[in-house]
């Protein structure tokens, strides 16, 4: 009793084998309304008419093992369409006259995942546009337009085309087909919801990501790039926690596969630990005042407190499932978990007992997070399904705030390490709210994730960046400085210490202004005592790191130093990176092309996805003609075989030199 099918146009059979080729990708040609183009996984791409059922060109691929992922026409080149490999990230161009391709360009190593071609170019930066446009005259003095790009075989030409392409690591870019090169590339991504972000320990610029995709993927937050990724094939990884100090690792866990240690210099996986069989573990913990435990907790209704070398301590046994643990950050034995059961409960490890030193009763819903305040001594917070949040005080056995706004259950939970009273969660209701927890005030929504908010976190040394992710795939930091006025205008206008510093007491006093409560500026309060005369600069310095987000702040003092006359071998390694002192540009650029060239004497260039030697020998020559070395610059024009480029700036050298090279 199946449907009536109208129009059915089968695969080719494959020969000897009783394997389906299933349609992979197809695309109506967008001139014709009986056109069809479509990609098999085995049988490559058929270009059809829908109205007779035949095919009329079958094209043919340079290697048998290459199959599409997806296709797109070219609507600025009519016949003329593009594909993306499935296994390695190859694009390919193609026109209907022809069965081969007409060009194919190494994008990257991993498969693609989508691409669409853009009708009309991106405007670029500087001009108003790009091309001309049908009100744009041309005059003797307009703006050249580049011609369209000629590939090897220079039968057909290459329209001035942009492709969005993404890639099955989560690689997204824009790329330019005519002139063959990138305008845009985010080379790594998570192509799934992200579940946890932590900071580590020691460099508050590495940000750990942990998502549905089954990898952990380390971002430089200055550079918004991936520096490193797992292995993958984890399943589900729900939870990370970095090893304290500069240890280097970072423990995970997964839906199915146990908890592990994966070594991030090294890129493998060094310890699994199995003692929750095949049950999710929804949270790991690592502690920071003991680096050898490691705490998890699973659907199995176990937080089991382990070494690292896998010795079980402690298997505390929940009456449901058990969603979060955290350890106190003052007491190294101490421990919190939110269960299914809609408890939170305090466990003592020092005792040989199996039972919770105290059980918190309030919630409606299960319970999911549990953070410690890291400056409030036995003050703890949860999140729960009932879409709020509650603040606990251990040392008097009860519930002292009810935080209700979330319309949805709460996943992530941050106390700032600063500011005593400042609380941030994160929900289901796609929202972040940050909550005043003297008196229970929101101070303000943020509502620019598209999905749930899972993951919160910040850098003590850093507390006024904060990272979030979501089920929508990203993740996104946010500044908390506008929070926190008028703190850094007391720096600004050096104000007293106890306009800037004070003790928490103080703090969460209710309507006393913002105070500095943590670690870090009681580091560098102490550090600014030690130093003799005026050390307003270190002042201003210390406190711009501790309160700006990252980017720019690290520049801008480099080049005050620079200016102060500071040494230049005391400039950090990555100077050349960011905005330069006008008397460094000659040197830095120099040494920038000089690294562009020694490509010439490596066998291998960089992998796929890495520029070729023919565009870094493009870029080196460039700048050796911003610089004025216009000898130079025709060399390498001459190496790259574009003569006529040589030739018109030769004269700028001396004719002599334009004649020798004419007679070349």
């Amino acid at each position: 009793g199946s449907k009536n099918q109208k129009h059915v146009l089968r695969p080719e059979s494959l020969e000897g084998t009783d394997e389906e080729d299933p349609v992979t990708a197809l695309e109506w040609d967008p001139l014709s309304t009986d056109y069809l183009l479509v990609a098999n996984l085995h049988n490559g791409i058929r270009l059809v008419d829908s109205e007779s059922l035949s095919c009329i060109t079958t094209f043919s691929f340079p290697s048998a093992a290459a199959s599409v992922q997806c296709l797109a026409w070219v609507s600025s080149a009519p016949g003329m369409f593009i594909t993306g490999d499935s296994q390695v990230g190859v694009l390919r161009v193609w026109n209907v006259s022809r069965t081969t391709p007409i060009d194919n360009f190494k994008l990257k190593q991993t498969g693609f995942h989508g691409l669409h071609v853009l009708s009309s170019p991106p405007k670029k930066k500087s001009r108003s546009s790009q091309y001309p446009t049908k009100n744009h005259h041309t005059s003797s003095t307009s703006e050249a337009v580049p011609p369209p790009t000629l590939t090897q075989n220079q039968a057909f030409s290459l329209p001035p085309g942009h492709t969005v392409c993404c890639f099955m690591d989560g690689g997204v870019g824009l790329y330019d087909m005519g002139a063959k090169k990138w305008d845009f590339l985010r080379d790594l991504g998570h192509v799934e919801t992200i579940f946890d972000c932590k900071f580590k320990p020691d460099n508050p610029d590495l940000l750990a990501t942990a998502s549905f995709d089954g990898t952990i993927k380390v971002w430089d937050i200055n550079t918004l790039s991936a520096v490193y990724t797992s292995p993958g094939n984890e399943g589900v990884i729900y939870s990370i926690s970095w090893a304290p100090g500069d240890l280097n690792c970072i423990a995970g866990a997964t839906s199915r596969n146990g908890a592990f240690i994966w070594d991030v210099r090294k890129g493998k996986m060094i310890t699994r630990f199995s003692e929750h069989g095949k049950n999710g573990i929804f949270c790991i913990a690592w502690s920071h005042k003991d680096s050898k435990r490691i705490a998890t907790c699973s659907s199995d209704g176990f937080c089991i407190i382990r070494t690292i070398d896998g010795n079980v301590l402690h298997k505390y046994k929940h009456p449901a499932a058990v969603f979060g643990c955290d350890w106190s950050q003052n007491n190294k034995d101490m421990i919190a978990t939110g269960c299914e059961d809609k408890n939170v409960r305090v466990y003592y490890l020092a005792t040989s007992s199996d039972q919770p030193l105290k059980v918190f009763t309030g919630h409606t819903a299960k319970v999911f997070h549990v953070r410690w305040s890291p400056l409030r001594e036995g003050i703890l917070c949860s999140g729960s399904d009932d879409s709020t949040v509650r603040i606990w005080d251990y040392t008097q056995d009860a519930c002292i705030n009810v935080l209700s706004g979330h319309t949805a259950p709460v996943r992530g939970l941050m106390w700032n390490p600063e500011i005593p009273y400042l609380l941030i969660s994160g929900s289901w209701d796609y929202t972040i709210r940050v909550w005043d927890t003297r008196d229970g005030t929101c101070l303000d929504t943020v509502y620019d994730h598209g999905a749930d908010v899972y993951g919160l976190t910040c850098h003590p040394s850093r507390p006024f960046t904060m990272a979030s992710c979501s089920r929508d795939s990203t993740v996104r930091l946010w500044s908390l400085t506008p929070l926190i006025n008028p703190l850094p205008i007391n720096i600004l206008a050096d104000r007293c210490w106890d306009d800037i510093i004070g003790n928490t007491d103080r703090a969460v006093e209710s309507g006393a202004p913002p105070l500095l409560c943590g670690k870090v500026s009681r580091d560098i309060k102490q550090e600014l005592e030690k130093l003799s005369g005026n050390p307003r600069g270190k002042k201003l310095r210390w406190f711009s790191e501790c309160f700006s987000p990252p980017g720019g702040s690290k520049n801008l003092w480099d080049l005050v130093a620079v200016v102060k006359g500071q040494d230049d071998s005391l400039l950090p390694q990555n100077y050349c990176k960011g905005i330069m002192h006008m008397k460094h540009l000659i040197r830095f650029r120099m040494s920038r092309a000089q690294e562009l060239t020694t490509v010439k004497m490596s066998k291998f260039g960089g992998g796929i996805g890495a520029p070729s030697k023919e565009e870094r020998l493009k870029e080196a020559a460039e700048i050796h003609l911003r610089l004025g070395q216009i000898q130079r610059y025709c060399e390498l024009m001459v190496e790259l075989g574009e003569w006529d480029k040589a030739l018109s700036v030769a004269p700028g050298v001396s004719m002599k030199y334009w004649r020798k090279l004419m007679q070349r």
